[in-house]
Protein backbone atom coordinates (compact mmCIF):
# COMPACT_ATOMS: atom_id res chain seq x y z
CA UNK A 1 0.00 0.00 0.00
CA UNK A 2 1.14 3.48 -0.69
CA UNK A 3 0.51 6.42 0.84
CA UNK A 4 1.07 9.64 -1.00
CA UNK A 5 2.32 12.79 0.84
CA UNK A 6 0.00 14.85 -1.53
CA UNK A 7 -2.98 13.15 -0.11
CA UNK A 8 -3.82 12.35 3.13
CA UNK A 9 -2.14 11.46 5.65
CA UNK A 10 1.34 12.62 4.25
CA UNK A 11 4.12 13.57 5.84
CA UNK A 12 4.92 17.21 6.50
CA UNK A 13 2.60 17.94 3.87
CA UNK A 14 -0.13 16.24 5.67
CA UNK A 15 0.19 17.62 8.72
CA UNK A 16 0.15 21.35 7.14
CA UNK A 17 -3.48 19.97 5.42
CA UNK A 18 -4.57 18.85 8.33
CA UNK A 19 -3.94 21.49 10.41
CA UNK A 20 -5.53 24.01 8.18
CA UNK A 21 -8.67 21.88 7.91
CA UNK A 22 -8.79 21.44 11.75
CA UNK A 23 -9.05 25.24 12.50
CA UNK A 24 -11.83 25.06 10.47
CA UNK A 25 -13.93 22.64 12.65
CA UNK A 26 -15.71 24.48 15.67
CA UNK A 27 -15.63 22.68 18.82
CA UNK A 28 -18.83 21.75 19.21
CA UNK A 29 -18.31 19.41 16.00
CA UNK A 30 -15.37 17.96 17.89
CA UNK A 31 -17.05 17.43 21.12
CA UNK A 32 -19.96 15.77 18.94
CA UNK A 33 -17.74 13.30 17.35
CA UNK A 34 -15.88 11.55 20.30
CA UNK A 35 -16.06 8.41 19.58
CA UNK A 36 -18.51 5.98 21.64
CA UNK A 37 -16.71 2.63 20.42
CA UNK A 38 -16.00 0.04 22.98
CA UNK A 39 -12.78 0.02 24.72
CA UNK A 40 -10.44 -2.64 23.59
CA UNK A 41 -10.50 -6.26 24.50
CA UNK A 42 -7.02 -6.69 25.16
CA UNK A 43 -6.55 -7.46 28.72
CA UNK A 44 -4.54 -5.48 30.84
CA UNK A 45 -2.24 -8.16 31.66
CA UNK A 46 -1.78 -8.47 28.50
CA UNK A 47 0.00 -5.64 27.44
CA UNK A 48 3.72 -5.17 28.17
CA UNK A 49 4.34 -3.23 31.12
CA UNK A 50 4.06 0.05 31.56
CA UNK A 51 1.46 0.34 29.04
CA UNK A 52 -1.52 2.84 30.97
CA UNK A 53 -4.67 1.82 31.39
CA UNK A 54 -7.63 3.69 28.63
CA UNK A 55 -8.78 7.15 29.42
CA UNK A 56 -12.22 7.65 29.43
CA UNK A 57 -14.13 8.54 26.12
CA UNK A 58 -15.22 11.55 27.54
CA UNK A 59 -11.45 13.94 26.90
CA UNK A 60 -11.85 16.46 24.81
CA UNK A 61 -9.95 16.78 21.76
CA UNK A 62 -7.43 19.95 21.31
CA UNK A 63 -8.20 22.57 18.96
CA UNK A 64 -5.70 22.45 16.55
CA UNK A 65 -3.22 20.07 15.34
CA UNK A 66 0.97 21.58 15.55
CA UNK A 67 2.97 21.61 12.35
CA UNK A 68 6.38 20.58 11.94
CA UNK A 69 8.77 22.89 10.24
CA UNK A 70 8.20 23.45 6.34
CA UNK A 71 9.90 20.77 3.85
CA UNK A 72 13.34 21.66 2.79
CA UNK A 73 14.44 22.97 6.99
CA UNK A 74 17.31 21.11 8.28
CA UNK A 75 16.26 18.47 11.14
CA UNK A 76 16.37 20.70 14.29
CA UNK A 77 19.33 20.13 16.73
CA UNK A 78 17.19 22.70 19.61
CA UNK A 79 13.99 21.37 19.65
CA UNK A 80 13.79 17.82 21.55
CA UNK A 81 10.74 16.86 22.18
CA UNK A 82 9.37 18.39 25.95
CA UNK A 83 11.10 16.72 28.97
CA UNK A 84 8.97 14.73 31.56
CA UNK A 85 10.56 13.13 34.20
CA UNK A 86 8.00 11.06 35.07
CA UNK A 87 8.39 9.11 32.02
CA UNK A 88 10.31 6.02 31.85
CA UNK A 89 11.57 6.45 28.27
CA UNK A 90 15.38 6.35 26.74
CA UNK A 91 17.48 9.19 27.23
CA UNK A 92 17.73 11.51 24.19
CA UNK A 93 21.79 11.93 23.12
CA UNK A 94 22.98 15.53 22.74
CA UNK A 95 22.81 17.24 20.21
CA UNK A 96 19.66 14.96 18.59
CA UNK A 97 16.53 16.22 17.60
CA UNK A 98 15.27 13.61 19.68
CA UNK A 99 14.36 9.85 19.88
CA UNK A 100 11.83 10.29 17.03
CA UNK A 101 14.28 12.31 14.58
CA UNK A 102 15.80 10.34 12.08
CA UNK A 103 18.98 9.13 12.52
CA UNK A 104 20.40 8.68 9.39
CA UNK A 105 24.29 9.32 9.61
CA UNK A 106 26.51 9.25 5.63
CA UNK A 107 29.90 8.95 6.96
CA UNK A 108 28.28 5.99 9.99
CA UNK A 109 28.14 2.29 8.88
CA UNK A 110 24.55 1.75 8.13
CA UNK A 111 22.57 -0.50 10.92
CA UNK A 112 21.55 -3.87 9.98
CA UNK A 113 18.05 -3.98 7.96
CA UNK A 114 16.29 -6.71 9.79
CA UNK A 115 12.83 -8.72 8.72
CA UNK A 116 13.03 -10.84 10.80
CA UNK A 117 10.32 -10.57 13.83
CA UNK A 118 11.75 -13.29 16.06
CA UNK A 119 14.95 -11.81 16.26
CA UNK A 120 12.80 -9.29 18.44
CA UNK A 121 13.00 -10.01 22.45
CA UNK A 122 9.70 -10.92 23.64
CA UNK A 123 8.38 -7.67 24.91
CA UNK A 124 8.82 -6.01 21.80
CA UNK A 125 7.46 -8.62 19.69
CA UNK A 126 4.27 -8.99 21.45
CA UNK A 127 3.39 -5.19 21.57
CA UNK A 128 4.21 -5.35 17.76
CA UNK A 129 1.98 -8.24 17.63
CA UNK A 130 -0.51 -6.17 19.67
CA UNK A 131 -0.53 -3.08 17.63
CA UNK A 132 -0.77 -5.08 14.12
CA UNK A 133 -3.97 -6.42 15.78
CA UNK A 134 -5.50 -3.62 16.71
CA UNK A 135 -4.85 -2.60 13.05
CA UNK A 136 -6.24 -5.19 11.61
CA UNK A 137 -9.80 -5.03 13.26
CA UNK A 138 -10.45 -1.73 11.94
CA UNK A 139 -11.92 -0.23 14.66
CA UNK A 140 -9.06 2.77 16.07
CA UNK A 141 -10.77 2.45 19.33
CA UNK A 142 -8.42 -0.95 20.23
CA UNK A 143 -5.65 1.30 20.22
CA UNK A 144 -6.35 2.97 22.86
CA UNK A 145 -5.51 0.38 25.62
CA UNK A 146 -1.55 0.28 23.99
CA UNK A 147 -1.55 3.94 23.57
CA UNK A 148 -1.87 4.74 27.31
CA UNK A 149 -2.56 7.95 28.91
CA UNK A 150 -0.56 10.94 30.88
CA UNK A 151 3.25 10.36 31.27
CA UNK A 152 3.16 6.87 29.73
CA UNK A 153 1.30 8.22 26.56
CA UNK A 154 2.72 6.86 23.35
CA UNK A 155 4.19 10.25 21.63
CA UNK A 156 1.69 11.38 18.19
CA UNK A 157 2.73 14.29 16.98
CA UNK A 158 6.95 15.89 17.27
CA UNK A 159 4.74 18.88 19.59
CA UNK A 160 2.37 18.67 22.58
CA UNK A 161 -1.28 17.68 21.84
CA UNK A 162 -4.27 17.83 23.97
CA UNK A 163 -6.95 16.07 24.65
CA UNK A 164 -8.02 12.41 23.06
CA UNK A 165 -5.74 10.85 21.28
CA UNK A 166 -7.64 8.42 19.39
CA UNK A 167 -9.67 11.98 18.13
CA UNK A 168 -6.49 13.53 17.48
CA UNK A 169 -5.22 9.91 15.35
CA UNK A 170 -8.67 9.95 13.87
CA UNK A 171 -7.81 13.88 12.48
CA UNK A 172 -4.43 12.60 10.97
CA UNK A 173 -6.81 10.12 8.78
CA UNK A 174 -8.51 10.51 5.69
CA UNK A 175 -11.61 9.00 6.67
CA UNK A 176 -13.84 9.84 9.81
CA UNK A 177 -13.09 6.24 11.08
CA UNK A 178 -9.41 6.40 11.37
CA UNK A 179 -8.93 3.67 8.98
CA UNK A 180 -6.47 5.10 6.79
CA UNK A 181 -4.20 5.67 9.41
CA UNK A 182 -4.90 2.71 10.95
CA UNK A 183 -3.99 1.13 7.45
CA UNK A 184 -0.52 3.01 7.55
CA UNK A 185 0.49 2.30 10.52
CA UNK A 186 0.28 -1.51 9.63
CA UNK A 187 2.01 -0.87 7.22
CA UNK A 188 4.95 0.47 8.50
CA UNK A 189 5.21 -2.30 11.00
CA UNK A 190 5.22 -4.22 7.85
CA UNK A 191 8.68 -2.90 6.77
CA UNK A 192 12.16 -4.08 7.74
CA UNK A 193 13.31 -2.59 10.77
CA UNK A 194 16.37 -1.35 12.77
CA UNK A 195 18.03 -1.95 16.34
CA UNK A 196 19.76 1.65 17.08
CA UNK A 197 21.82 2.45 20.27
CA UNK A 198 22.33 -0.62 21.00
CA UNK A 199 23.49 -0.73 24.70
CA UNK A 200 22.65 2.96 25.53
CA UNK A 201 19.44 4.08 27.67
CA UNK A 202 17.50 5.37 24.42
CA UNK A 203 18.23 1.80 23.07
CA UNK A 204 15.31 1.29 20.65
CA UNK A 205 13.66 -0.69 17.53
CA UNK A 206 12.43 1.56 14.90
CA UNK A 207 9.97 0.82 11.83
CA UNK A 208 10.59 1.37 9.05
CA UNK A 209 14.07 1.19 8.73
CA UNK A 210 14.56 3.92 6.92
CA UNK A 211 14.42 5.63 10.14
CA UNK A 212 18.04 5.10 10.32
CA UNK A 213 19.27 5.03 6.26
CA UNK A 214 20.49 7.44 4.30
CA UNK A 215 18.12 8.15 0.93
CA UNK A 216 20.43 8.53 -1.64
CA UNK A 217 21.88 5.57 -1.04
CA UNK A 218 18.95 3.24 -1.19
CA UNK A 219 19.33 -0.25 -3.13
CA UNK A 220 16.86 -0.61 -5.91
CA UNK A 221 15.49 -3.22 -3.89
CA UNK A 222 14.84 -0.72 -0.78
CA UNK A 223 13.41 1.54 -3.00
CA UNK A 224 10.99 -0.43 -4.10
CA UNK A 225 9.95 -1.26 -0.23
CA UNK A 226 9.88 2.93 0.46
CA UNK A 227 7.87 3.08 -2.37
CA UNK A 228 4.70 1.28 -0.49
CA UNK A 229 4.60 4.19 1.83
CA UNK A 230 5.60 7.19 -0.02
CA UNK A 231 5.81 8.23 -3.78
CA UNK A 232 8.23 8.78 -5.97
CA UNK A 233 8.06 12.24 -5.86
CA UNK A 234 7.88 12.12 -2.20
CA UNK A 235 11.08 9.73 -1.99
CA UNK A 236 12.74 13.12 -4.14
CA UNK A 237 11.80 16.01 -1.53
CA UNK A 238 12.77 13.67 1.13
CA UNK A 239 16.25 13.01 -0.83
CA UNK A 240 16.14 16.98 -0.85
CA UNK A 241 15.91 17.11 2.36
CA UNK A 242 18.18 14.84 3.81
CA UNK A 243 16.35 12.10 5.72
CA UNK A 244 12.98 9.82 5.94
CA UNK A 245 10.64 11.85 7.37
CA UNK A 246 7.06 10.15 6.70
CA UNK A 247 5.24 8.00 9.97
CA UNK A 248 7.83 5.83 11.99
CA UNK A 249 7.22 3.72 15.21
CA UNK A 250 9.25 3.04 18.32
CA UNK A 251 9.53 0.40 20.92
CA UNK A 252 11.92 -0.31 23.51
CA UNK A 253 13.52 -3.53 24.36
CA UNK A 254 11.06 -3.40 27.41
CA UNK A 255 8.13 -3.34 24.93
CA UNK A 256 6.92 0.47 25.59
CA UNK A 257 5.67 1.79 22.49
CA UNK A 258 7.05 5.07 22.44
CA UNK A 259 5.90 6.78 19.41
CA UNK A 260 4.12 6.61 16.37
CA UNK A 261 5.03 10.44 14.12
CA UNK A 262 5.92 11.70 11.16
CA UNK A 263 7.47 14.81 10.17
CA UNK A 264 10.74 16.47 10.64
Amino acid sequence: MRFSMSSRPRGLVLSIRIAASLAAIPLALCLASTPSHALSEIQREDLPSPVAPPVSNDAVPGTTVPMPDPLGSKPSDNNPPAEDSDRSEPEVPAGSGGITSPRADPDAPPPEVIYDLGKLPEPVKRMHGLIVEACKSGDIEKLRPLIGQGNQMVQLSLSDIEGDPILFLKGLSGDSDGQEILAILEEVLSAGYVHVDVGTPQELYVWPYFFALPLDKLDPKQRVELFKLVTATDYDDMKQFGAYIFYRVGITPAGQWMFFVAGD
